[in-house]
């Protein structure tokens, strides 16, 4: 087994040591969802962590990891009244982001469940897991039927498999544990509220702390066992905190004080459910014990609200997570017991005489073994610098976008075979059944109809005498499903001059931001380009980051001529390129302009329309949003749209409830008809 890097030697990042370790003290709390840039040492602060666990009791040969003191009635490798019991270290199991799903919840052997009713099961991660550490890098890149089957396990406690009325249950408790890179896409807010507490990590901007940051990690590479026995001391001192404080958790006392500023700030912040405030009672209990006390303080309850609330007041994917602190400490002040008065504030949640910042145990610096590679502020910290050049004289500053709607349904028309989403038709492992196929490898979806239908002519030469049907390997069908998929939505937006009217521009930019929401929703990647001036460019490279997007367009100026063809071909350019990346996906242009070419040749016009017959050669989708405005409209998004083989929407008709109203009206006149009638 390969040396882990030891958690006391983790420089800084106190907030992500503190969030781990009550977790470590209280699985209740429910989980850690870690956020940050890459090169930040998440996933080296969370393996380190199983290290200080301390060891778990299980019933010999269970395969589900059972207690002995009070196993699984209802464990498939069960019961387990005699078993005796054995000793081992508390897991980390990791899940990867293409795992499938028999590898996560377990595969049951359907041949044998059918022919001989044996429900032989073999279990899968979410077993493994099971009294530990369930972690997930990347979890915000995991496919939607995983992060399904998590919610349900989350929620549920245990893990069902189910095989076409053949089922399998069995107890799945773990403390989930996730990191992400927001820039790659946000988490679906099912998926985000399961997770107890949340923190965000940054890599030091000090030289100082950068150094040694640099010095421990090579240190480690070049001698990771003597580099692991230099803070076996630290180590030790740690776990054994640890097991003090969760001896010490029950003792605690959540007084009613506590407990009504707990409430009143989950209320003040406006939070979904009532998830939040169990999560922070558990959350300032464990601060407590971790510091040694017995009973929970508003320093306690304050801290808590930092972890537990900030992504959970997310309304949508453009919110950036945080809270308010000034409003919280009013809160806080608002509702304190009067016995709380005339106190010092807590020296922190480490209690006395433990190092501050709540990392406890180790030293106070300011930075991860990783944090060697300093990332750029990311488009929501900064505003974009100044454009220069493209745009040329005349340019506007950008302008802010108008609020978001709604908006109607666009797809890519036929069959595909891309990644789970909510866009497009699709052949799917999840959906509605369609059909039967003989299964190619293993059998996950069983088509019953279509087995028995292939085994019936057979069982008077396969010498059945009772009434089980005998079944053999070539009679099994697997069924094929349709469902959903999510696309690349490509957004070409025009920022010329002909788009530069402030008003104008505020309700285009609004429009791109509604179907952003919408292709967040969908599980869609995105990209932008934007054409001004005298060139297109790539504003933003195919991603799932749909913030990231909307930061984007947010800073968008306009001004110059309209080189619609170079904004064309530069799309073409981007998804020639996502054709060879990812070929199953499929893509989904949306033009956003008013049609003028007045840019990139001396036949702007001729050209945009070549341009845009590439796209149509190669059969990729299109909409054309038309952003003509006034009494008098030239028609030429609707021209544009036809040379793209696709279909034209303008503004108004971009919006859902436009249609709805359409149909109203329709109704409304020929209800009138009937009674003028």
């Amino acid at each position: 087994m390969s040396t882990r890097y030891p958690f006391t030697a983790v420089v800084g990042m106190d907030d992500l040591r503190l969030a781990l370790l009550l977790n470590a003290v209280s699985p209740a709390v429910g989980g850690v969802l870690v956020r940050g840039e890459k090169g930040t040492a998440k996933s080296t602060a969370v393996r380190a962590l199983a290290d200080l666990l301390p060891s778990v009791a299980v019933v010999a040969g269970c395969r589900f990891s059972c207690d002995p003191g009070s196993p699984d009635p209802q464990c498939p490798d069960g019961p387990h009244e005699t078993a005796g019991a054995d000793a081992r270290p508390a897991r980390m199991v990791e899940l990867p982001v293409g795992a499938s799903e028999d590898r996560l919840v377990g595969a049951l052997d359907i041949e044998r469940a059918l022919a001989e009713g044996v429900k032989a099961f073999e279990p899968g991660l979410l077993a493994d897991a099971h009294r530990g550490i369930l972690y997930v890098d990347e979890v915000n890149l995991l496919h939607d039927h995983l992060i399904d089957l998590l919610l349900d396990a989350a929620a549920m406690g245990s893990s069902y498999v189910e095989r076409e009325g053949v089922s399998v249950r069995h107890a799945a408790r773990f403390l989930l544990v996730g990191t992400m890179n927001p820039e790659e896409g946000e988490l679906r807010p099912q998926l985000l509220d399961r997770f107890g507490l949340t923190v965000e990590v940054a890599a030091s901007r000090e030289p100082e702390q950068r150094v040694e940051v640099v010095r421990r990690r090579l240190a480690f590479d070049d001698e990771p066992a003597a580099f692991a026995a230099r803070w076996a001391g630290e180590e030790t001192a740690l776990r054994e905190r640890i097991v003090a404080a969760r001896e010490l958790l029950p003792r605690v006392a959540l007084g009613d004080a506590a407990l009504l500023q707990i409430a009143a700030t989950c209320a003040a912040f406006e939070v979904d459910g009532m998830r939040a405030d169990i999560v922070m009672a558990r959350t300032a209990t464990a601060l407590a014990a971790w510091a040694g006390r017995t009973e929970v303080s508003s320093e306690d309850v304050r801290q808590a609200a930092l972890l537990a609330l900030p992504h959970r007041r997310r309304r949508n994917p453009f919110d950036a997570p945080g809270l308010d602190e000034d409003k919280l400490d009013e809160t806080l002040e608002q509702f304190k017991g009067e016995d709380e008065g005339d106190e010092d504030p807590d020296p922190g949640p480490d209690g006395p005489g433990g190092p501050g910042g709540g990392g406890g145990g180790v030293p106070p610096q300011s930075e991860g073994p990783e944090g060697n590679s300093p990332q750029d502020a990311g488009p929501d910290e900064a505003p974009a610098p100044a454009p220069q050049g493209p745009g040329g004289a005349g340019e506007r500053a950008a302008v802010k976008a108008a609020e978001p709607f709604r908006t109607k349904m666009l797809s890519v028309p036929g069959l595909g075979e891309g990644a789970a989403g909510r866009r497009s038709r699709a052949r799917t492992e999840h959906g509605r059944t369609t059909g039967s196929v003989r299964p190619r490898g293993a059998l996950t979806k069983l088509h019953l109809t279509a087995t028995v239908h292939a085994a019936a002519p057979h069982q008077k030469a396969r010498g059945r005498s009772g009434p089980g049907l005998v079944v053999r390997r070539d009679d099994l069908r697997q069924a094929t499903r349709e469902g959903r998929e999510g696309n690349l939505v490509l957004f070409a937006v025009d920022a010329s001059g002909s788009m530069a009217a402030r008003q104008r521009m505020s309700a285009v930019k609004g429009a791109v931001l509604s179907l952003l929401l919408d292709a967040y929703q969908r599980r869609d990647k995105v990209g932008l380009v934007t054409f001004r001036g005298r060139d297109a460019e790539v504003a933003l490279p195919p991603t799932s980051s749909v913030d990231a997007a909307a930061a984007r367009l947010e800073q968008l100026p306009t001004g110059g001529r309209t080189p619609l063809s170079a904004g064309l071909l530069k799309a073409h350019d981007v998804l020639r390129v996502e054709r060879l990346r990812d070929p199953s996906r499929r893509p989904l242009l949306v033009v956003v302009t008013d049609g003028r070419a007045t840019g990139g040749g001396a036949d702007p016009v001729a050209l945009a329309a070549r341009a845009a017959r590439l796209h149509a050669a190669e059969g990729t989708a299109a909409v054309v949003v038309d952003c003509e405005t006034g009494p008098v409209r030239l028609g030429l998004a609707g021209d544009l749209a036809r040379e793209l083989g696709g279909t034209a929407v303008t503004l108004d008709e971009l919006r859902a409830d436009s249609i709805a109203g359409l149909v109203r009206n329709v109704q409304a006149e020929q209800h009138a008809t009937r009674r003028a009638a």
